[in-house]
């Protein structure tokens, strides 16, 4: 569960860092006769050409061809640059000898630097003066514009995998990424998924039945992410006269500056809304397209805390903003239905950012001349009552004031400007604590129970490991009747699975019967594997409660809605060698190995399944092998331990368990083999 745990910390304290560009809009001058739809009347939902199944994405080449300024601009922006192939040009780190961190917690040091033109990281231990350890990585890839981070990414195989270490550009300092310090050092293990690189990536190809394995990477968020797939907007324009778009809206691509506040901001919402992100029944990451109502994809929860207003996360842009005053009454005065473009009447993230254009490049007074439009003699709002000594201190910046700078509560070294305008608030010494209110659904208002309850296990699951999240989550289930226990049954075995409460799964899969549960209820191949997931934690809790036969059941299930999971697939070769079915075992191993050769618990397993089959130097091998790529992984060092012992090198042995004792003294295991072989009768 902890290995779970680790690798689904993606969101809140997630590293990926997107600089705040809401989204594009076309400034499209050539639109189709078939377009023109009454000026006075705001578009109905789904009535965009490119909501419908055979609109296609043509990517940003394509676009460049007739809005090439707009191409030229983008591509330096935040979005523009958010994700590409690792070179010395997208990198902004700084590299030297001394560029090293170093987690006193698990031991390891690290260092990046460059081996002609590919990046490198390089893991190692040190005792005394010697290097007694070494891991080498390549970076495929670097996440992130360079605003605030750059983060890195290896890929094997399609498998993306984040890397211990991120450069933070402001304060020109490397560090562990977010989520990876105070001993929660994941190394290169922890798995990058849709639901990041779907904000990261305009449109990856992400493979189905897999958690993190993706067939094609794009570079940066491009044109369509914001404004829908383009393949019936090029047909219409290749075919037909252009449109005045001042007068009409073009219904075969979505402008977001045309749509009404509430689906303009779900465009920006889909990404800059980071959060505990609830994806509904049947859909995905990738379903949402702009114009649409996100909160019919997507409801985001984010907690809500007292005595915490000034506390926020890097990526909540749009929460902040729709707490502030000016755009409450900016939203509720807000009456023009018919306008083409009702933003310019309220204060949405385009009033102050044209996403065409870097924050870098735009000048102060962009800005501050937001807030002059209403905040001036002429206008319902008042001037700056500050002293002029003060505005003349702050260069007159109203940004500066009233959305200060701030470090946010999840990404460390890096400051951003709090989207919660308000007066400026002064810290009270002696404050009281946080107190946790409970999840709010940011852009739904009224959210399902079974949502409600989702939101609860995944920000247990990925986030904080309070139990009063689990509590909340069993006011939302039920399973007093057999209806009641079928609708939330995936929910449930979740819940319990997290409590370590087999017994309790068991009955949950009695009542219904096993039968029944593999046939009709876990069937689905879903993009989040819901089904396959459910599936693995009853063949955990059938695994471990000395079932073996029935654990293979459902492991097999698992890996066949999920066959590109190799956690799944390493169970069921686990599974099938505490049968004796070792032959079996070992092709389950090595189809592992063939999709993901790093996978380490995959390679251990198959030493292992080695030696039983009495294949002593490849087991070797298989260990050896593991043992460079992790050499903390403790099943491995039990294993270690025990070919040692049965090759008769006992000192070895010891060795290898007083090393897996000292790092975790409650391994009763490895204590009571270590006792058994120190008997000087052991050896005889």
């Amino acid at each position: 569960m902890r290995r779970r745990k680790e690798f689904m910390k993606l969101s809140i304290r997630n590293f990926l860092i997107i600089s705040f560009f809401p989204f594009i809009v076309f400034l499209l001058v050539s639109c189709g006769n078939e377009s023109k739809k009454n000026t006075t009347s705001r578009p109905v939902e789904n009535s965009y050409l490119n909501h419908n199944d055979t609109a296609r994405y043509v990517g940003i080449s394509q676009c460049k061809l007739c809005h090439q300024a707009i191409y030229n601009s983008f591509i330096q922006t935040g979005m523009g640059k958010s994700f590409e192939h690792a070179s010395k040009q997208k990198s902004s780190a700084k590299f030297s000898e001394h560029s090293v961190i170093y987690d006193k917690f698990k031991d390891f040091y690290y260092h990046p630097f460059w081996k002609n033109d590919s990046l490198m990281i390089m893991e190692f231990r040190t005792k005394g003066n010697d290097t007694i350890y070494k891991h080498v990585e390549k970076v495929d890839f670097i996440i992130g514009s360079g605003q605030h981070t750059n983060s890195h990414i290896m890929n094997t195989n399609g498998y993306l995998h984040q890397m211990p270490m991120t450069y933070y550009t402001q304060k020109g300092e490397w560090d562990f990424p977010p989520g990876f310090e105070e001993g929660s050092n994941t190394r290169f293990s922890r798995k990058i998924g849709l639901e990041c690189m779907s904000c990261h990536n305009s449109l990856p190809g992400f493979t189905e039945g897999s958690e993190n394995k993706f067939n094609s990477l794009p570079e940066g968020v491009s044109c369509e992410r914001c404004h829908g797939p383009g393949s019936i907007h090029v047909q219409q324009r290749m075919k037909n006269p252009a449109l005045d778009t001042s007068k009409y809206i073009d219904y075969s691509i979505v402008n977001p500056g045309k749509l009404s506040i509430d689906l303009q901001f779900d465009v920006c919402q889909r990404c800059h809304l980071q959060g505990n992100a609830v994806v509904k029944e049947g859909k995905s990451f990738f379903d949402f397209r702009p114009g649409m109502r996100l909160s019919d994809y997507i409801t985001t929860f984010l907690p809500r805390y007292k005595n915490s207003d000034d506390q926020f996360i890097m990526a909540s842009h749009a929460d902040r903003l729709k707490q502030s005053k000016c755009f409450i009454k900016s939203f509720r005065t807000e009456t023009d239905t018919k306008s083409l473009r009702p933003y310019k009447n309220a204060l949405t993230c385009v009033t102050c950012h044209n996403p065409h254009v870097s924050v870098r490049s735009t000048r102060k007074d962009v800005f501050n001349n937001a807030c002059i439009k209403c905040h001036n003699e002429s206008g319902i709002n008042r001037l700056c009552t500050e002293i002029m000594v003060t505005r003349i201190s702050e260069g007159d910046n109203c940004v500066a004031c009233h959305m200060p700078r701030s470090g946010s509560i999840d990404i460390p070294h890096v400051t951003v400007h709090d989207h919660y305008i308000r007066k400026p608030v002064k810290k009270k010494v002696g404050s009281k604590a946080k107190e946790f209110i409970g999840l709010y659904a940011v852009n739904e208002k009224n959210p399902s129970r079974a949502t409600k309850a989702k939101a609860y296990l995944q920000q247990y699951d990925k986030f904080e490991s309070n139990p009063v999240f689990l509590d909340s989550a069993m006011i939302y289930l039920s399973d007093k009747t057999p209806d009641e226990l079928k609708q939330s049954f995936g929910m449930l075995i979740h819940l319990y699975f997290i409590k370590q409460d087999n017994s309790k799964i068991l009955d949950f899969v009695s009542e219904l019967g096993k039968e029944n549960v593999l046939k009709n209820l876990l069937v689905k191949k879903t993009w989040n594997n819901d089904d396959a997931w459910t599936s693995y934690r009853i063949g955990e809790a059938f695994y471990y409660s000395g079932n073996k036969a029935d654990a293979y059941l459902f492991y097999k299930n698992a890996d066949v809605l999920s066959p590109f999971n190799p956690e799944f697939k390493n169970k069921l070769g686990a599974s099938l060698m505490a049968q004796n079915k070792v032959d079996e075992a070992k092709v389950v191993f090595s189809s592992i190995l063939t999709e993901d050769s790093k996978y380490v618990p995959a390679i251990n397993n198959m030493g292992y399944a080695c030696l039983v089959s009495g294949d002593v130097e490849k087991a070797d091998y298989y260990y050896k092998r593991a043992i460079l790529l992790d050499p903390d992984y403790e099943p491995l060092l039990m294993n270690m331990a025990g070919f040692n012992i049965y090759k008769k090198n006992y000192k070895e042995a010891k060795h290898i368990l007083q090393t897996v004792i000292k790092r975790n003294p409650k391994n009763q295991q490895a204590s009571n083999v270590l006792k058994q072989i120190s008997d000087p009768k052991f050896a005889k």
